[in-house]
């Protein structure tokens, strides 16, 4: 499998009992590797143990496992790739022999664990989608071709990686391989911390078989911020029908979307998922307000919040400003954004155009509401200068050039 030159990447979060002692064997075991260790925002001496054992060490915010390893693989030379965690010991060679594109380390022997429900989940979740019968879902320890990295990278967020990466490489038509091996890490019990561990495994691997996107730094990310719209179960029942619906048509596009930005770019290529939401979110918002006024505005509304939605954060806090101004019908979806928040800021996950365009809509319906007349047609002028202005400049670099929006925008998003 191997051609050209090799990189090794851990991915290592307060690993600093381990670290070194794991560096110095990946170093004896391939000499000639470039070893890499992504610091996932580590409160000990993690990164200096691995830089004073010979890594080259990535400095990084807590973001995750596979946000970590996405963004070594980034810094790392062309080539085949050896990923292993951070506290294993045992010899990873035999990974390396064999024709297989994606060779994954089953453990011969059983330390520690659970009741295996994460392992069986994930194990049924890989097979379901691309037919290949996993023994060790989540293990750590793999070797990738060429071909392989392409496939699989930028992982999934997380510790859903490991399954996701075993999906794309399987549905890329890749050779995939398991190599039993005496290998040995830190156990976790059944414990609080254990369970809790083994649970973020499971909510991620489940997460990383959705809907995926990927974020301005590269970093691919679920697409769960449909979830901020789920309150409007509270709301009048034909708004909650019309946000359901624009939410579906962001959704499509998240999924079947091409290289197409711009409305401009969309009509020239004709049939595409932004023509789509061209045509349907109007058609939406005039079968449920009844009026031309009253769906274009739930359009308008729609699209600009869409547009906002280029930096993690930045669409939430523009709808829990508007929020804040419309009140009634938006504070349930309000308490919704506010919890992912943190995890949007965090670069954990993602809004994508289902859930800006489903939030753009809560808005959009809630202003149907309470403006009529020339308020209505105001609000109306408004959204269509933003959307205008979208569409010729960028609003992202406005905001960058505007002092008190500037620094708003920033607050709490990772550098």
């Amino acid at each position: 499998m191997i051609d050209g030159d090799l990189s090794v990447l851990v991915a290592a979060r307060n690993e600093g009992a381990t670290i070194a002692a794991t560096v110095g064997a990946l170093r004896s075991s391939f000499p000639a590797a470039d070893v890499i260790v992504a610091d996932d925002g580590s409160r000990d001496l993690t990164a200096d143990e691995a830089e004073r054992a010979g890594a080259r060490v990535l400095r990084l915010p807590a973001r995750g496992k596979g946000q970590a390893l996405t963004l070594a693989e980034l810094a790392a030379r062309p080539g085949p790739l050896v990923l292993c965690d951070a506290d294993l010991a045992g010899d990873l060679r035999p990974l390396l022999n064999g024709s297989a594109d994606l060779a994954i380390a089953a453990f011969r022997d059983r330390l520690g664990g659970g009741f295996g429900l994460a392992k069986h989940v994930a194990r049924a979740l890989i097979e379901a989608l691309a037919g290949f019968r996993a023994r060790e879902p989540l293990s750590g320890q793999r070797a990738l071709s060429p071909a392989a990295r392409a496939a699989v990278f930028p992982l999934a967020a997380g510790f859903g990686c490991e399954a996701r990466m075993t999906i794309d490489a399987a549905r890329a038509g890749l050779r995939v391989t398991e190599v039993e091996l005496p290998l040995s890490h830190r156990v976790t019990g059944r414990d609080v911390a254990g369970f809790a561990h083994r649970g973020r495994q499971l909510v991620d691997a489940l997460l990383a078989c959705g809907p995926l996107g990927t974020n301005h730094r590269g970093l691919r990310l679920p697409l769960v911020g449909w979830l901020a719209a789920a309150p409007g179960l509270l709301a009048p029942r034909r708004a909650t029908a019309g946000i359901a619906a624009i939410s579906l048509l962001g959704l499509v596009d998240d999924l079947r979307s091409g290289p197409e930005r711009g409305l401009r770019a969309h009509l020239r290529a004709g049939r595409t998922t932004g023509t789509l939401k061209l045509v349907g979110m109007p058609a939406v918002g005039l079968v449920v307000t009844g009026s031309l006024s009253g769906g274009a505005l739930v359009a308008l509304a729609s699209h600009s919040l869409n547009l906002l939605d280029t930096r993690p954060g930045r669409a939430l806090k523009a709808f829990l400003a508007a929020s804040a101004m419309l009140r009634r019908g938006t504070l349930p979806h309000a308490a919704g954004a506010i919890i992912l928040l943190p995890y949007d800021l965090g670069e954990m996950m993602m809004l994508g155009d289902s859930g800006s365009n489903s939030l753009g809509a809560v808005l959009g319906f809630e202003s149907v509401g309470r403006f009529t007349g020339k308020m209505r047609w105001a609000a109306i002028g408004f959204l269509a200068a933003v959307s205008l202005f979208g569409e010729y400049r960028s609003l992202g670099r406005a905001i960058e050039c505007t002092p008190g929006l500037r620094g708003l925008d920033r607050l709490g998003r990772l550098p």
